[in-house]
């Protein structure tokens, strides 16, 4: 079994705090040793409590399903014989309000763009199985009730 650590880090200062004015800045800690600027999101808390410039934990998450699909798909595209050049997915995820009626990101949509070179450019029904495999394999996709959808 794999463990995976992270240090969520905040400080309050000199902010009153029991009036809910102070800062969403902290700072995420990774054990190899990457620092992370991190916030609530603008969008949830306003500035200059939030800062925009810090990752949230809301773009984390799309990060973080949007990293490991790709993760995923560079592997089981190398075993098929196809040579991955690049691929960039512009992710975006949607906070609503759930079934229970629990703020929630509700949905995660990937549209990654890859280009290939080599012998073996895969066809579009390959290249959609490919993605389908990776989507079954991802940990973070498997975690999580929050529905994933690729657009090829």
């Amino acid at each position: 079994m794999a463990h995976f650590t992270a240090t969520v880090s905040w400080q309050r200062g000199d902010a009153a705090f029991l009036d809910n004015r102070y800062s969403r800045k902290h700072e995420w800690t990774f054990d190899g040793g990457v620092r992370v600027a991190a916030s609530a999101s603008p969008d949830v808390v306003p500035p200059p409590y939030a800062v925009a410039e810090a990752v949230d934990p809301e773009e984390a998450f799309v990060a973080s399903l949007s990293s490991c699909h790709m993760l995923w798909f560079l592997s089981l595209a190398a075993k098929r014989g196809f040579r991955v050049d690049s691929y960039v997915d512009a992710a975006v995820g949607e906070l609503k309000p759930d079934a229970a009626g629990r703020l929630a990101v509700t949905k995660v949509t990937l549209r990654p763009k890859t280009t290939f070179s080599g012998e073996r450019i895969p066809t579009a029904a390959e290249l959609a199985a490919v993605h389908h495999a990776a989507h079954e394999s991802c940990f973070i996709a498997n975690s999580v009730k929050t529905q994933v959808v690729c657009e090829v």
